[in-house]
């Protein structure tokens, strides 16, 4: 939700009420009192009551460590800006999402910010030079593929650079061999190529586990792939488990 200039209740003392004050103004909020007219209100206390005087005049509240009460909570997050990653449990544990966004900050290069802009700004040209939007995402799916020209992973000083050096990726096919109905087992390779294949093939004992870390809108079909693969990329997944 947007809440650059909209006003939002804060209700709680320190020091628990600094830390929402401080996220909500990141956010652009206005902060405002409980008498205040707002869509939306923070309850930083253990004050059932307050909680209840909101709700009653249609107001969504966060109810600070009362996912009972809660109309929506409030994530864990990761800013990279443009690049926003919210880290949410449903309010069953706020401290499992802090420390989710502990490790995965560790991961994350300072730069991301940096290569979404550049993304962004490339868009139109990239449009121009792949009209069709399968080989649109064909190329941009090659570029930031786990070690490609701008794994997303890994800090790119350049990355306006490696985006006007894109190239069309041909159509071709690939096999994988798949020996356990466990996602985690998969090889980085064949993990990368779930994530980018356009045709799945598959033989009918492989697992759905397996099949879904295919992208949701890729053609699935059970046998082998024609002698001449279909445009983009060519998935055959064949069953040899160990």
């Amino acid at each position: 939700m947007r809440l650059q200039g909209r006003p939002v209740i804060l209700v709680g003392a320190r020091p628990m009420a600094d830390a929402k004050a401080r996220l909500l103004e990141r956010a652009g909020a206005i902060l405002v009192g409980e008498e205040a007219q707002a869509s939306l209100a923070v309850v930083a206390a253990d004050d059932e009551a307050a909680v209840a005087r909101l709700k009653a005049r249609g107001i969504l509240v966060n109810a600070v460590d009362r996912p009972d009460l809660c109309d929506f909570t409030l994530p864990a997050i990761i800013d990279r800006d443009p690049v926003l990653i919210a880290i949410g449990t449903g309010g069953a544990s706020a401290g499992l999402a802090a420390a989710l966004r502990q490790r995965l900050e560790t991961l994350l290069p300072a730069g991301l910010g940096r290569l979404a802009e550049a993304l962004f700004g490339a868009r139109e040209r990239l449009r121009h030079r792949f009209p069709a939007i399968d080989e649109r995402r064909r190329a941009i799916g090659a570029l930031l593929a786990a070690g490609g020209p701008l794994d997303p992973l890994v800090e790119h000083m350049d990355p306006a650079a490696a985006i006007a050096s894109a190239e069309r990726r041909g159509d071709r096919c690939e096999q994988v061999v798949v020996v356990s109905g466990d996602p985690e087992a998969l090889t980085l390779r064949a993990a990368r190529l779930l994530g980018l294949a356009d045709h799945v093939y598959h033989d009918r004992q492989v697992p759905n586990a397996i099949l879904d870390r295919a992208r949701a809108d890729a053609e699935r079909v059970v046998g082998e792939p024609p002698a001449a693969p279909p445009p983009g990329l060519t998935l055959h997944l064949i069953w040899k488990p160990q």
